[in-house]
């Protein structure tokens, strides 16, 4: 936090609007006041009551302008980036949060949902919810920006979205809904990329990511894809994890065994 002439926590508080930074720290704001620790819980106190701020997480807090003052909060992406370089935490934007940015608003979600190496509890700040899902090989999916109102945040591309919808069917509403987005999505997938983009996940993945694609008749989108299926894929895997294989159907192409019957969402 810069250096600030205002001498209460309101003041400070309109001055950092003023200046484009949504986002400070308790330690910041008492430093930027020059008063005791008490004093400066009892300022910040006061402002969330009056729904000046709002804190996400211990410690940290963020500046809520008038029109987000009936929501509590800022919009998750809006303090995310922030909240996860406060926390040393590398991130993105995934699942249906990222299937929203590319352009799936069908399915706009009623949390924002967060790849994180670990998981961790989630986040509530007044009508905002964060979900974090712990994701092997984080550092490997290929990640693109979004611009907002106070910046930018990390999500996977278009490619890796579609990976991690496959793999994280649970969370992202059932093998119907994925192959509802996957059907929207399949236009912007760029079929190298998506072949790189396995990479960073379970060869599984790909084997349901590939036979979902072309169900909902975006096979043009599959050859390096199949590809890398045909050189990595060792055994035949389910369709749905959770289901039962017995007299289900195979798919050689995949080697999948498809024990689901699949109606994409629209």
């Amino acid at each position: 936090m810069c250096a600030s002439s205002a001498t209460n926590g309101r003041d400070l508080v309109v001055e950092l609007a003023a200046r484009g930074q949504y986002h400070f720290t308790s330690s910041e704001f008492r430093s930027a006041l020059g008063v005791s620790a008490a004093a400066a819980n009892q300022s910040l106190w006061r402002l969330k009551r009056r729904g000046e701020i709002a804190s996400p997480s211990r410690g940290f807090y963020v500046v809520v302008p008038p029109e987000y003052r009936a929501l509590g909060c800022l919009p998750a992406d809006q303090f995310i980036p922030a909240l996860m370089d406060h926390r040393g935490t590398s991130y993105y934007a995934g699942l249906l949060s990222a299937a929203q940015y590319h352009g799936a608003a069908h399915h706009r979600p009623q949390v924002f949902q967060v790849m994180v190496e670990r998981s961790r509890s989630p986040t509530r700040c007044g009508m905002v919810q964060v979900e974090y899902i712990s994701r092997t090989g984080l550092a490997a999916v290929p990640l693109c920006t979004f611009d907002n109102p106070r910046g930018t945040i990390f999500a996977s591309s278009v490619e890796a979205t579609a990976i991690d919808l496959v793999g994280y069917m649970g969370r992202a509403g059932g093998i119907d809904r994925v192959a509802g987005m996957l059907l929207e999505l399949s236009d912007q997938i760029d079929p190298d990329l998506l072949a790189q983009a396995a990479n960073s996940a379970s060869v599984r993945w790909a084997q349901r990511a590939g036979y979902l694609l072309e169900f909902v008749g975006a096979g043009d989108r599959c050859a390096p894809l199949r590809k890398h299926v045909q050189e990595c894929a060792r055994n035949y895997t389910r369709l749905v994890p959770s289901a039962t294989a017995n007299g289900a159907a195979r798919s050689r192409d995949w080697r999948l065994m498809v024990n689901a019957t699949v109606k994409a969402e629209a």
